[in-house]
């Protein structure tokens, strides 16, 4: 049986080999767990990765599309963005609500939490759902070309499973979303 506690990698020794306020990529040499001498790089998120589906009164929500610069194509999502860790994950989340749909929610549930691209990342997604919506203004980051789009949350799940959305929180999100539904554990 595996000790799944003990790290079976051995570090030689590391170097930053790019560092922004975002990320930091990390090059290192190690010892496999075959013993062999290898590399592995690595990059290390200064924020956690945030997610909302926020849903109204009606059981409709609100996803964001947005090209997406990394993968050269048009994205939809729910809303997402990063908040940073040494913050409260709810009010990173409170923000960015507001900021990309113009809310705020007098009611959250933390749905997910996940990693993102475990292979060569740190990064920690966390997802939520948004309820008791009041309406505010939008606030869009410089970076930041959107549409909006109000869905019944029934179509936004059906987008998730036909692959119109492909972001990994955003299906997470609302495929859970779907089952805490099903198991009532979430009320529309």
């Amino acid at each position: 049986m595996i000790d799944e506690t003990r790290n079976p990698f051995q570090t030689i020794d590391e170097t930053i080999v790019y560092d922004t306020k975002w990320i930091s990529v990390k090059h290192a040499n190690i010892i496999t767990p075959s013993q062999t001498k290898g590399i592995y790089g690595t990059v290390h998120f200064k924020n956690y990765a945030i997610g909302i589906i926020p849903i109204d009164k009606d059981g409709y929500t609100y996803l964001v599309g947005q090209y997406r610069y990394a993968l050269n194509t048009y994205s939809w999502e729910i809303p997402e963005g990063g908040g940073p860790l040494d913050m409260d994950i709810l009010e990173s989340a409170k923000r960015e609500l507001q900021e990309e749909v113009g809310f705020y929610a007098n009611q959250w549930t933390k749905i997910a939490e996940l990693n993102t691209s475990n292979s060569v990342t740190d990064e920690i997604g966390i997802i939520f759902v948004a309820q008791d919506l009041i309406p505010t203004n939008t606030n869009y980051d410089e970076t930041e070309e959107i549409q909006i789009k109000k869905l019944p949350i029934t179509e936004a799940i059906d987008w998730a499973i036909s692959g119109k959305i492909k972001d990994a929180i955003a299906l997470v999100g609302l495929l859970k979303l779907k089952v805490l539904i099903e198991k009532s554990e979430i009320k529309l």
